[in-house]
């Protein structure tokens, strides 16, 4: 007698769910989507950078324009005068240490043959039998007289061109131009920019569409503002915060060219983990070659790391509110990709390109999930 399913049975029994393949379709047109854009940005950095450089000045500038602007002052003359204002301490700091960075070149030859004699007596100056065998070997092959050319066939010896001095000053010259180039872009844009400060507001804001989501939009544009603002702010007071305390603490030490290291440590300060590392490297090597003691090279090691940790450990997250702040895991991966994407430019602008995504992520309903994942 054949069994009869009741409908307690038919109830517990759990219905199968075919897979959508809409579902499937959706997932893999957003891989493709996320996939094309980091191609975009990875092939048009040339002209990514500049705008994000640009963006990044705007945020930082645009306080004291505004406040220019609150006394009266037409925004284009102050956006103006805020912008000279800044490049002529920049001019100024350059002057005052272009000298130190001449003596720093003129030094460089001098440092590597030491550095090369330190490795080669730490390696053992006594060869090993396997090196006394080619060396011998070597001499032996170079003292051979070179073999006869068949009758009929010419000899012909390449001479080595050596350095050409045009050839490297062209080079140098075209670099040199393009990158005055850039320079000069960014600092238009930002100008362009800081004129612009509420135009991009107003056209957003007109673009939505109930009157709800025209407030909601002003207020995440104004938060993102003023979070994205107060970053650069703290970013640019501690990275001078490291620049002159490592300044006045190497120079205290007794060591050569202190400012220009001062300089270089804080403008490495924004990499987060490998700024720290290379400024203790750098300048335990510059204080090895210059004093020649493991104790002084200790010691100036020691000076710049403890800077860069009470800086990072305390004096940011003490300054930094809560909802900016990201975890170490994210900030990491996020270091990681940049400096894949742009190289060096990339190692620079991840923390604030990372902080304005989780800004921006907070205040955007859709993305607030990544916002999750990049926060404490």
């Amino acid at each position: 007698m054949p069994e009869v399913e009741t409908a307690e049975d038919a109830s517990t029994t759990e219905p199968v769910v075919p897979s959508s393949p809409v579902h499937v379709r959706n997932i893999a047109f957003r891989l493709l989507a996320v996939a094309t854009v980091i191609l975009l940005l990875q092939f048009m950095q040339t002209v990514i950078i500049p705008f994000v450089i640009a963006g990044l000045l705007f945020y930082a500038l645009d306080g004291a324009v505004d406040w220019l602007q609150k006394k009266r002052i037409p925004r284009a003359l102050g956006a103006g005068a805020v912008l000279l204002v800044v490049l002529a301490g920049a001019g100024t700091l350059v002057y005052s240490l272009q000298g130190q960075a001449l003596t720093v070149i003129d030094q460089l030859p001098a440092g590597a043959r030491k550095v090369a004699a330190l490795m080669s007596r730490t390696s053992g100056a006594e060869p090993s039998p396997v090196e006394k065998v080619q060396q011998a070997a070597d001499a032996l092959q170079e003292s051979e007289p070179p073999p006869k050319a068949p009758p009929g066939v010419v000899r012909v010896q390449v001479q080595d061109q050596g350095f050409r001095a045009g050839t490297f000053v062209w080079s140098s010259s075209v670099g040199l131009l393009s990158m005055v180039n850039k320079a000069i872009m960014v600092l238009f844009l930002t100008y362009f920019m800081l004129l612009s400060d509420e135009l991009f507001k107003r056209k957003l804001v007109k673009i939505m569409g109930t009157f709800s989501q025209k407030r909601l939009t002003v207020s995440a544009l104004e938060a993102i503002a003023s979070q994205v603002k107060r970053f650069m702010a703290i970013q640019i007071l501690t990275s001078a915060g490291v620049a002159v305390v490592t300044g006045v603490a190497l120079w205290m030490m007794g060591l050569e060219q202190a400012a220009l290291w001062g300089l270089v440590a804080g403008i490495l300060n924004s990499i987060p983990y490998y700024g720290a590392l290379l400024v203790t490297a750098g300048l335990a090597t510059v204080g090895f070659l210059q004093f020649g003691t493991l104790g002084m090279t200790a010691a100036v090691a020691g000076v710049s790391l403890l800077i860069t940790t009470l800086e990072g450990s305390l004096l940011t997250p003490m300054l930094m509110s809560r909802a900016s702040s990201m975890n170490q895991v994210a900030v990491f991966a996020g270091l990681l990709f940049w400096s894949w994407m742009w190289g060096i430019w990339g190692m620079l602008l991840a923390v604030p390109m990372m902080m304005t995504i989780k800004v921006i992520c907070d205040h955007v309903e859709p993305l607030q999930p990544v916002a999750l994942l990049l926060s404490e």
